[in-house]
């Protein structure tokens, strides 16, 4: 809050304003709305393709064959278009929820999505199970063309944001 000397030396700094005219206004452009994927029970169900074993660390970034590593530099710029949020969830959950949510995204034809996986921190010894999984399911899934870890303010190192192909 600023005080009302602060005030007096603002307006003082100023002088005299004169409002602009209507027709000389710019209103601000409307935010695009995103498309938002519900992950829900399908009809059918979707074959676990995806392996549990993961001997080493996760890679913090993953480009699959052909793709520039100009990529991941645009990649954090795409606005995310739906995410999902695996804390809480056990290992064998969160592989079911991760295949359902990539489905439905290709589905809606989305080419940036964000999964949450977390950090660990309150996992049990602090190992970040779902974080190292995620990532070692993200490898092997088809249509992920590359992903990186999420700006801080989307979840950084919990994070990750991923590019799906389209099927133009």
């Amino acid at each position: 809050m600023a005080s009302k000397e602060d005030a007096a030396l603002f307006r003082a700094a100023i002088g005299n304003v004169t409002p602009l005219a209507e027709q000389n206004r710019i209103s601000p452009p409307q935010p695009a709305t995103q498309a938002r994927v519900r992950v829900t029970a399908s009809s059918h169900t979707l074959p676990d393709t995806l392996s549990d074993s993961c001997h080493d660390d996760s890679p913090e970034d993953y480009l699959s064959n052909g793709i520039s590593r100009l990529t991941l530099r645009r990649l954090r710029r795409y606005a995310v278009q739906d995410s999902l949020d695996l804390h809480g969830s056990s290992v064998d959950a969160a592989r079911i929820l991760l295949q359902q949510f990539l489905f439905e995204a290709m589905l809606h034809r989305l080419r940036c999505v964000l999964v949450i996986h977390g950090k660990g921190i309150n996992s049990q010894g602090g190992e970040a199970v779902l974080r190292t999984q995620t990532r070692h399911w993200l490898t092997q899934h088809p249509q992920v063309m590359a992903f990186c870890a999420a700006s801080p303010g989307a979840g950084g190192s919990g994070a990750v944001l991923i590019l799906l192909k389209t099927n133009s």
